[in-house]
């Protein structure tokens, strides 16, 4: 079982957060900032899932959750997305990128700890 999970998102706080949550419930989380480094990240490290922001500057979620899935490498890597984005159309575009699921901020920490069970346990 690959205890490693790659977190993205723009907001420091969010990181944090996030960290915290993955680190208590066991798992080693790995940081990026954004989406271009959340592809090197997951090159690099092969992580056992990821969860990621949506709306960040350069490379957004969609577009890396894209890069990381059509990726031969990658592709098996559970991609769940974090976002304050809330709409149906959001939730479907979402699972076209590739995504596994869409958590809508504000979360509760029970959702992320699901999520990572479902993909990592």
């Amino acid at each position: 079982m690959n205890r490693k999970i790659l977190i993205v998102d723009d907001s420091q706080t969010d990181l944090t957060y996030l960290a915290n949550i993955v680190r208590d419930a066991g798992f080693t989380p790995i940081l990026a900032s954004d989406g271009a480094e959340a592809v090197a990240r997951a090159r690099q490290e092969k992580p056992g899932m990821i969860l990621m922001d949506i709306i960040m500057d350069g490379m957004d979620g969609f577009a890396a959750c894209r890069e990381i899935t059509h990726d031969p490498a990658l592709k098996d890597i559970p991609v769940v997305f974090v976002s304050s984005k809330k709409q149906k159309a959001d939730h479907l575009w979402a699972l076209k990128q590739g995504a596994r699921a869409l958590i809508s901020k504000p979360y509760e920490q029970t959702q992320i700890v699901t999520e990572i069970e479902r993909y990592c346990a």
